[in-house]
C-alpha cells in the first residue's frame, strides 16, 4: 500500500514539474509578488487596520467595564472567595476599572498606543494568575495570553 501511494505521488510530482501553467502560477502567488502589488502599502488602508487591530483587541476590555461597575458589589465578593482580604478586593477592583478603561481609550485613541497596552496587561496579567491558573481554565488562559501577546506586541513595537 505504502509503495503505491508512493508511486502515485512520483507521477503527480513530475506532472506537476512539467505542467508550465502551474508553475507559473506558483510565480505568480508569490510572496513578493504580492506584497509588491499589495494593497497594504496603502498608508491610509495601514492606517484603518492598525485602528480597526486595536479596536478589535480592546472590544473584550471594554464589554467588561459595565459588569464590574454595575455589579461592583457582586464583583468584591468574587475577588474575596479567591482568598483576598475584602478592603483590598475593593481597592483592586476600583484599580482594575482604572486600568481598564485608561488602557482601553489610551490603546484605541492615543497617540502612543503603549501606554494603553500596558494598562491592560496591568490589568490582565494578574486577572488571569489570580482567577484562571488556579483551578486551570484552560480556555481562558489561552485566550489571555493571546491577548497578552497582542497587547506586548504592541508595547514594543516602534511609533510610526
Amino acid at each position: 500500500f505504502l509503495l503505491i501511494e508512493l508511486n502515485l505521488f512520483e507521477k503527480n510530482l513530475k506532472v506537476f514539474r512539467t505542467n508550465k501553467v502551474f508553475i507559473k502560477r506558483i510565480k505568480f502567488f508569490s510572496y513578493n509578488k504580492i506584497m509588491k502589488n499589495s494593497f497594504l502599502k496603502n498608508k491610509s488602508i495601514k492606517s484603518f487596520l492598525d485602528f480597526f487591530s486595536r479596536l478589535s483587541i480592546s472590544a473584550i476590555f471594554i464589554s467588561a467595564i459595565p459588569g464590574k461597575i454595575n455589579d461592583f458589589e457582586r464583583t468584591v465578593e468574587y475577588i474575596s472567595s479567591k482568598g483576598i482580604p475584602e478592603p483590598i478586593s475593593s481597592i483592586l477592583l476600583v484599580g482594575a476599572i482604572i486600568c481598564l478603561i485608561l488602557g482601553s481609550g489610551f490603546f484605541i485613541f492615543g497617540e502612543n498606543q503603549k501606554i494603553g497596552s500596558v494598562f491592560l496587561l496591568l490589568f490582565i496579567i494578574p486577572t488571569t494568575i489570580i482567577f484562571h491558573v488556579f483551578p486551570f481554565h484552560q480556555r481562558a488562559v489561552f485566550m489571555n495570553l493571546a491577548l497578552i501577546g497582542g497587547l506586548i506586541i504592541t508595547a514594543i513595537r516602534e511609533p510610526k
